[in-house]
């Protein structure tokens, strides 16, 4: 039986989407072939239709992560100052440290990414300028490339402490390393600490 243009692709997304959860789980090298076409509901033999290596689709998974992300997080928080204390007060949750296979592919992947073929490093690049970028125009609204770098350092940061959050066994200590991670970036990016709504993930 022929499927069609629409059945194939969506298909082609119900493998990116099932692998991307699978990578953030047991990371990228831990995670094979098999399992992950098991996860979508297909063969083996499937997956040579829709992708040529593992690595075309750890690209492919990045970048549909990194899209998720921007469209769940970033673009819809508040704009201005406002909008980057939700993103940062959601980024650094108890609920996000504890979804690890929903979260963020940066604090899940960043070792591993960087360890890479060229070309899913390049596609990792490319969706956290989006991600970045996003919030950078909530930063400086009227030059938001001017504050690029700043962003990405912060970014930097709270996915090196959610890491250290999903690492640490005692869970008291683990949860005050979140809330000490939102006073430290919020304070980088020079927005005062008031409490807001988090975004709804």
């Amino acid at each position: 039986m022929r499927y069609g243009n629409e059945h194939k692709q969506a298909t082609r997304q119900r493998i990116i989407s099932a692998a991307g959860r699978r990578f953030k789980r047991d990371g990228i090298d831990g995670s094979g072939i098999s399992a992950l076409m098991k996860d979508a509901g297909l063969t083996n033999g499937a997956f040579y239709t829709h992708f040529t290596s593992k690595d075309e689709l750890v690209a492919t998974a990045v970048t549909d992560q990194l899209r998720a992300q921007n469209a769940s997080v970033a673009a819809q928080a508040a704009p201005g100052r406002a909008g980057l204390e939700q993103i940062v007060r959601w980024y650094l949750s108890v609920q996000h440290r504890d979804s690890r296979d929903e979260g963020c592919p940066s604090a899940a992947l960043l070792d591993e990414i960087g360890r890479c073929t060229d070309s899913t490093r390049q596609a990792y690049t490319e969706g956290v300028l989006t991600v970045v970028d996003s919030i950078a125009a909530r930063l400086a609204p009227d030059d938001p490339p001017s504050a690029r770098t700043m962003t990405l350092t912060a970014y930097a940061m709270m996915a090196g402490t959610l890491q250290l959050s999903r690492a640490l066994a005692d869970r008291q200590l683990a949860d005050e390393v979140l809330g000490q991670g939102v006073r430290n970036t919020l304070a980088l990016l020079g927005v005062a600490e008031p409490k807001c709504a988090a975004i709804a993930n």
